[in-house]
């Protein structure tokens, strides 16, 4: 059965459709309301088609206590030894920022949407009217969470980073019981960042197979190639952190795209999606301007009828006009029927 596609705002994402570019704001505003909004040019700048940033405060994630279950590891490179709630109250999105950006990005033309972490987050959404929800890979399990964001009825992105099949199975089926009638599954390696090799992108056409969803890639790794190559595996949209300049810092930016990144990743991807095409042989339109420079068989020096084909005056050169190279065996020691220039394509007439 063909895969439906989506429709985000008031674009088709699917199967067929241009890959559908999202850059994730996350905590790259650095606390400054300002600097956010600049994202939010940049990414409609770069032409990406969707800002997105989280909704959540330390309070609604997680709770103030300094204890091992409540800190990052400590071999963890960009966030080690930190607790959940002093990394959360640096990298969360104020929420009274959250009217600015929708209105900026939609004065700019793209869609704003958000990861909202608990059913206030979802009321302060649907307050601001986002069209679109996504579902952060943590969340996955948060059944009652998903259900509540399928109650909007918009469509949900849901990334699937550390999921078994078995609990993104669950997580679709709330979401449909909540009542959303349109889920695009992301791939994801819930790592920050991510390393390519642990990308698995084979598994975007493996969950397509298994749940006839369309699927992108929510991606951590460094750089655009990950992305561009799940596009050409199938992924219909990719999902990448941005930031204005890494060297300002931040708690994203080790692993988010600078402006040109996100430009050349929209570019980019573009081309992906648009060389993947059904397999095909024999010249393309675009090759028939240079089928005529195929080699053949040309008389390569003045002769007289009579004269004997040689390989003095018959040889295999661009362009193509006359016999296919491999005849030379054939005609070599016969003569020519008449007189020809240098220059005149070899044809049996001439033999």
């Amino acid at each position: 059965m063909a895969v439906r596609p989506v429709t985000l705002g008031d674009v088709l994402v699917g199967p067929g459709h241009p890959p559908y570019v999202i850059a994730e704001m996350s905590g790259n505003h650095n606390g400054s309301l300002d600097r956010a909004l600049a994202i939010v040019d940049t990414v409609a700048q770069s032409g990406a088609a969707a800002v997105k940033i989280q909704t959540y405060t330390a309070d609604t994630l997680t709770i103030d206590v300094d204890a091992p279950a409540f800190r990052v590891a400590d071999s963890h490179g960009l966030w080690g030894g930190r607790t959940l709630y002093g990394l959360y109250q640096q990298a969360c999105t104020p929420w009274e920022w959250h009217e600015a950006i929708f209105a900026r990005a939609r004065e700019r033309g793209i869609l704003p949407f958000s990861s909202p972490f608990d059913p206030t987050a979802v009321a302060l959404l649907e307050d601001l009217g986002a069209q679109v929800y996504k579902t952060a890979s943590a969340e996955i399990v948060d059944l009652p969470l998903i259900r509540e964001i399928g109650r909007t009825g918009k469509p949900i992105l849901m990334s699937t980073g550390m999921a078994t099949l078995g609990e993104i199975d669950a997580a679709l089926t709330a979401a449909r019981d909540g009542g959303a009638a349109e889920v695009i599954l992301l791939a994801c390696t819930a790592a920050y960042p991510a390393s390519p090799s642990e990308a698995r992108l084979r598994a975007i056409p493996t969950l397509e197979a298994a749940f006839g969803v369309p699927v992108g890639l929510s991606d951590h790794t460094r750089g655009i190639g990950v992305a561009v190559a799940a596009v050409a595996l199938g992924a219909v949209a990719v999902e990448k952190h941005v930031t204005l300049d890494r060297a300002d810092g931040g708690v994203d930016s080790a692993f988010s795209l600078e402006p040109d990144e996100l430009a050349a990743l929209v570019r980019e991807s573009a081309a992906a999606s648009l060389a993947v095409t059904p397999a095909r042989f024999g010249p393309t339109a675009d090759e028939q301007a240079v089928l005529r420079l195929r080699r053949s068989l040309y008389v390569v020096a003045d002769v007289a009828a009579g004269d004997e084909v040689t390989t003095e005056n018959v040889r295999s050169i661009r362009p193509a006009g006359g016999l296919p190279p491999d005849a030379l065996a054939t005609v070599l020691g016969r003569r020519f029927t008449r007189a020809a220039t240098r220059g005149t394509a070899f044809t049996w007439d001439l033999v």
